[in-house]
């Protein structure tokens, strides 16, 4: 019997209450406004164009580390495993690393349901050896894979340095769910950001094209179309700086005169040059990646960089 090639798994993963979010942000003494709701399609396609600007290296160079020692990392972990992708974007990595393992399974995973449905597409028809499963699902929560895959060793891949994105404390939890969906003996690639000088990493989230400020303020576009707000966009200036002391780049959109916000009936006033904040994105030492693996029951394998240690790929594997 041919074996099955693909199959889609919907696992009905709860919706986010965005304008329930939105209002508890408002609220705040420090205004916020959650990172995930930068990706509607069209910030989707700005997050695309940035990653391929000259000041963003973070794409390329771990595209450069990824091609560089694929072969290494087919060593360890060895081929025809089951590829779990969390986060289903371009699939420009992920398909250097099926090229060289040459897995059974790719099974990725991502909320968004029509995206992931045409990114696994693609890869189904381009390569006619693999199984392809995609399942809708939320990655930062305990995800039910395919049960096709049970008993076939597993590999789970995150790469972008998306992990900066999480807290330090969150980060660990996701380790840890990812270690579970593994198993025990399983492994998993990581992209991280790793700490350098600012004149280094701004540049990255403030370059001169101006496409990163088009991808923050393009949230609020995003927000007054999806929940009614009614966000004066040109009032606000996108803002972005490394805090070095808690190794983090910071992303505020700064009002410039005061404005007021009304959703649901409740009206939030942003004064002159109050901040909303829209994002952290953690650089890490190579001693804190071993920290939070640790604490996620992973031990570290090993890891790969660039010449000038500008970003980390990242092999750990679970503890039983």
């Amino acid at each position: 019997m041919a074996a099955e090639r693909y199959r889609f798994f919907q696992r009905n993963p709860s919706r986010p209450d965005i304008a329930a979010e939105v209002k508890d942000g408002l609220r705040s003494s420090i205004k916020r406004i959650s990172p995930k709701f930068f990706y509607d399609e069209r910030g989707s396609r700005l997050f695309e164009e940035i990653t391929r600007l000259p000041e963003y290296y973070l794409t390329r160079t771990e595209i450069d580390i990824l091609n560089a020692h694929k072969h290494e990392l087919a060593e360890v972990i060895g081929k025809h495993c089951c590829l779990l992708e969390y986060g289903s974007g371009s699939s420009r990595k992920v398909r250097i690393l099926i090229h060289a393992l040459e897995p059974r399974y790719y099974v990725p995973i991502d909320i968004s349901e029509k995206h992931l449905q045409q990114s696994a597409a693609a890869i189904h028809d381009d390569f006619q050896k693999l199984s392809v499963f995609p399942t809708c699902a939320d990655y930062s929560k305990t995800v039910e894979l395919p049960e096709v895959i049970d008993g076939v060793r597993r590999c789970g891949f995150f790469p972008g340095s998306s992990i900066g994105n999480f807290e330090r404390t969150e980060a660990v939890e996701f380790l840890a769910a990812m270690r579970l969906n593994v198993g025990a003996g399983g492994y998993c690639i990581i992209g991280f950001d790793s700490r350098k000088s600012p004149d280094i990493v701004e540049p990255a989230y403030n370059d001169r094209a101006g496409v990163t400020a088009k991808f923050n303020l393009n949230l609020l576009t995003h927000l007054n179309r999806a929940i009614g707000t009614n966000f004066d966009v040109s009032k606000f200036r996108h803002h972005a700086f490394y805090d070095q002391v808690r190794g983090r780049i910071e992303m505020h959109l700064i009002c410039q005169s005061s404005h007021q916000v009304q959703l649901d009936g409740e009206t939030f006033t942003i004064a002159k040059d109050e901040s909303v904040h829209t994002e952290n994105s953690y650089k890490y030492s190579l001693d804190e990646v071993k920290t939070v693996a640790k604490a996620a029951g992973m031990t570290y394998v090993n890891h790969w960089e660039d010449d000038a240690s500008w970003f980390y790929v990242v092999l750990l594997q679970a503890d039983g």
